[in-house]
């Protein structure tokens, strides 16, 4: 069990780096361009338009800041499509109060995104579910849960209504616990991201089922499932970001754990992130046309080197017929030790980020 940030495991801010990824370093606040550019020229935008720009801030609570520029902002944010919430640095009190008063002042009947990002204790539970609701009410399209549980034994356990949805088209869910009781109906989603959740093959069959027009399935970090049978038409994107032992055992010398992917309609493959002990056999996916291989397995094995050459050149072998196969920044150590024992690369292997780590560690 990690007790705080400093020794959290390196996953718990993978998903949280994606999301700083799509706002810059150093932006302007709102504030600071009515005073440097004039208001006049915001104010002579129309309404739909400032509210494209307060969708874009970070978070709701700066959208609400403007409601002090003028008298035309006070309540203009109270119509955005867009609610994000983050408890950085505030109070659990504080932060569900702020919630709670910002649900009461919006007017927007329809949502786009409702977004949360919380430290999650089971005290949490019903308020965590009473937005949910809400956003549901608002017919939201795309619901990002980020849950950050303070004990990793009490996820938060999405509703039952939760399974039973046509709105969503996007999915988040983070640290979310997912126990349907019946069959899963999403028919309008395009996009699932599962991050730190337990799944077996049944559940994953549900889903998959329940999700006709499922483009793009995202497992990052998830644990349970020994196999990924997607037979799926529609899905045509997957992502395996790293595996979560369960339980975590990081001293386990057994490299035979075997996930096995049979997905023979996806056109994309990546395989990222740590897979600890275990190893990915790609049984079908014939219909690829990309793939990106940047993953490493991370064990105290005295033979994981010889693994760790033979699955990524396994891998490479079977991926012979994609038309373009990218090799990571994670396995510049491998690839490195590769070339030394004279292994050919395919012509389809590209190396957008290994050149340069390879020989730096081929000389060390």
């Amino acid at each position: 069990m990690w007790e705080s940030s400093e020794t959290s495991p390196p996953w718990k801010s993978w998903k949280k780096y994606k999301i700083n990824l799509q706002f810059p370093k150093k932006r302007m606040k709102l504030e600071e361009i009515v005073e440097e550019r004039g208001e006049d020229r915001l104010s002579s935008l129309q309404d739909c338009l400032l509210l494209e720009i307060l969708s874009r801030l970070p978070y709701t609570k700066d959208a609400i800041g403007t409601g002090t520029l003028s008298k035309r902002w006070k309540h203009l944010w109270t119509w955005v499509p867009s609610l994000i919430f983050s408890d950085h640095n505030l109070p659990p009190w504080e932060f569900f109060s702020f919630v709670n008063k910002t649900l009461t002042q919006c007017r927007q009947l329809k949502l786009k995104k409702f977004e949360v990002s919380i430290f999650y204790d089971i005290q949490s539970g019903s308020q965590l579910n009473n937005w949910i609701h809400y956003a549901i009410r608002c017919n939201v399209e795309e619901l990002n849960l980020m849950i950050r549980n303070v004990d990793e034994r009490d996820k938060f356990l999405l509703d039952q209504c939760f399974f039973n949805n046509s709105c969503f088209t996007d999915l988040t869910l983070e640290g979310c616990m997912l126990n349907p009781c019946g069959a899963i109906s999403w028919k309008n989603l395009r996009s699932l991201w599962i991050c730190e959740g337990h799944l077996n093959e049944d559940l994953i069959e549900n889903i998959i089922a329940g999700s006709p027009v499922l483009e793009t399935l995202v497992l990052a970090y998830c644990y349970g499932y020994k196999q990924l049978h997607i037979t799926s038409t529609s899905i045509k994107n997957l992502v395996v970001h790293g595996y979560y032992l369960d339980p975590p055992n990081y001293e386990d010398d057994d490299l035979t754990h075997i996930i096995e992917i049979n997905a023979p309609n996806i056109l994309s493959l990546k395989i990222e992130g740590n897979l600890w002990q275990w190893k990915i056999l790609l049984v079908n996916v014939s219909s690829l046309v990309k793939a990106n291989l940047d993953y490493t397995m991370f064990v105290y094995h005295e033979t994981i080197l010889e693994v760790e050459e033979e699955k990524l050149k396994e891998h490479i072998l079977n991926l012979s017929h994609v038309k373009e196969l990218k090799i990571g920044f994670l396995c510049s150590k491998v690839v490195s030790r590769l070339e030394a024992k004279g292994f050919v690369f395919p012509s389809n292997v590209k190396f957008p980020h290994v050149r340069s780590s390879a020989s730096f560690a081929l000389s060390h």
